[in-house]
């Protein structure tokens, strides 16, 4: 299998559906972007949990996902290739499950970097269906949003469980 050819910066950052779905560009690494998108994707779940109330937190990542139906559908709809391995949209609204009332120590934050993406790389049951059934915008942010809230809940029981004695 031949690798994906990426897009060139300049239609990245021209295009807002590009832009957006690329992660403001950290889609754009010639080396594992979706790992690269997740680690582009926690100032921002950070700045959310500590200025947000937790409906806005909630909300904001709702909006996210709703509108990444639409925006990585439509980048990938324009590459011609569903779900570019560039398209980075789906693990910043992953990472935004993963941190769902998680305390804003910096230790949670690189947990949840990890916990997410394993959970993104194994793709546990219904994750992989989205990944290889679901062939639009819906099935290219579901499966990320499946490994976060599997990652969400090893989070809180770690929290819970074994949080209380750091």
């Amino acid at each position: 299998m031949r690798p994906l050819k990426q897009p060139p910066a300049r239609v990245v950052f021209t295009n807002p559906f590009h832009f957006l779905a690329f992660g403001m560009g950290s889609g754009l690494s010639p080396v594992a972007p979706g790992t690269t998108g997740t680690l582009a994707a926690i100032p921002f779940a950070w700045l959310m949990a500590e200025y947000l109330s937790l409906p806005g937190y909630l909300a904001v990542t709702l909006f996210a996902l709703v509108i990444g139906f639409w925006i990585c559908g439509r980048s990938s709809e324009m590459l011609g290739v569903h779900d570019h391995r560039g398209i980075v949209w789906d693990e910043f609204v992953g990472y935004f499950v993963t941190m769902i009332a998680v305390p804003t120590e910096w230790y949670w934050y690189l947990l949840g970097f990890f916990l997410f993406r394993f959970f993104d790389v194994i793709k546990p049951w219904p994750a992989h269906y989205f990944d290889n059934r679901i062939h639009n915008g819906i099935g290219i942010v579901m499966d990320d949003v499946v490994a976060g809230f599997y990652a969400l809940a090893v989070m809180h029981v770690t929290i819970y469980g074994v949080g209380h004695w750091l």
